[in-house]
């Protein structure tokens, strides 16, 4: 079986509730390895994790189709697993290692696979927001239904960018859905220092297009909230603004003790972790055991620590790499 077809095979699993919890825990045990392989010097530059937005990402693959693009950001790790890229290119890129989605040479915040809809991921805060109106612009001149998403934190919502791109695709009712995970700080500052709003969702209405606040710790409410956007902006619609109120559990970035948090504020997020209310559900509902799913947890961890030692035997990038794919040949 091929790397494609895997990936899509991975996606295409996210039908099933019990498959999208396991896709949470994967997301998380690689999240947690990431900053352990950070710790221990093996990954150069920095890093962003994106422990406690699991259900964002599961969320939203869950909805829309390979077809459709995602423009992600630097915490991009979390949503490359959650479309259906392999565990062992996710970290190996991360590693710097060939058999990473980029060959290596992008990095933790440059993840890429175009055969799950996942478009190279920005480390620049916004600048993912107008790219994401172009690829909805690329969609609606092609006739099209495939819808474009951007995923952006609420510190980016306080740029040119955002407004600009917001107000061209409600004037020309472009297919974009566009995401803000409010995990409440912009790098290191809280939201209520920085952004003269309590909620993002509210800057929807100059705009002229739906402003929808959701509950980001639960996967059902996003789910529900990015059907009903994405098929919108299918039908023709127009762009929707989605506000999900989230949380990161660790620091901005992988050198970020986070503490600048005020007491208490991760223990109260920590009590609606969405893996933990997933799990809740699904015992509830009889859909699993809790014998089952502490067996499929450990099935993920093993699974994680495998893809670890696989990208740790894939040889290292290249320097030359850095210079491939920059310009194309052509005859003259």
């Amino acid at each position: 079986m091929g790397a494609v077809t895997r990936q899509l095979e991975r996606r295409a699993q996210l039908s099933e509730p019990i498959e999208r919890h396991r896709r949470m825990l994967e997301i998380r045990h690689a999240e947690d390895v990431i900053k352990e392989l950070f710790a221990s010097g093996l990954i150069a530059g920095s890093t962003h994790t994106c422990q406690g937005q699991e259900a964002v990402s599961v969320g939203v693959a869950s909805v829309i189709r390979p077809t459709d693009l995602v423009i992600a950001t630097y915490r991009g790790h979390g949503h490359a697993l959650a479309l259906g890229v392999e565990p062992l290119s996710v970290i190996a890129e991360i590693l710097g290692r060939q058999a990473g989605t980029t060959g290596g040479i992008g990095g933790s915040m440059h993840l890429s696979s175009r055969e799950v809809g996942l478009m190279p991921t920005s480390a620049i805060i916004g600048a993912g927001i107008p790219i994401a109106a172009g690829v909805g612009w690329a969609a609606q001149l092609s006739g099209t239904d495939d819808v474009a998403v951007s995923l952006f934190g609420d510190g980016a919502s306080n740029i040119g960018a955002f407004h600009e791109a917001l107000n061209i695709a409600s004037v020309w009712k472009l297919p974009v859905v566009f995401i803000c995970e409010n995990n409440l700080y912009g790098e290191y500052s809280r939201i209520d220092l920085t952004t003269a709003v309590e909620d993002i969702a509210d800057r929807a209405a100059a705009y002229a297009m739906p402003g929808v606040i959701v509950d980001g710790q639960d996967i059902s409410a996003v789910i529900e909230s990015v059907t009903v956007a994405v098929g919108r902006a299918r039908r023709g619609g127009g762009p929707t603004l989605i506000e999900m109120k989230t949380y990161r559990y660790a620091g901005h970035s992988r050198s970020d003790p986070a503490t600048y948090r005020p007491a208490g504020e991760l223990d109260a997020w920590l009590e609606r972790d969405p893996i933990r209310l997933h799990a809740e559900t699904l015992i509830t509902s009889g859909s699993a055991t809790r014998e089952e799913l502490d067996a499929m947890e450990a099935e993920v961890a093993a699974s994680i620590e495998q893809a670890v030692e696989g990208a740790k035997q894939s040889p290292t990038a290249e320097i030359s790499e850095m210079f491939a794919h920059v310009t194309a040949a052509g005859s003259r």
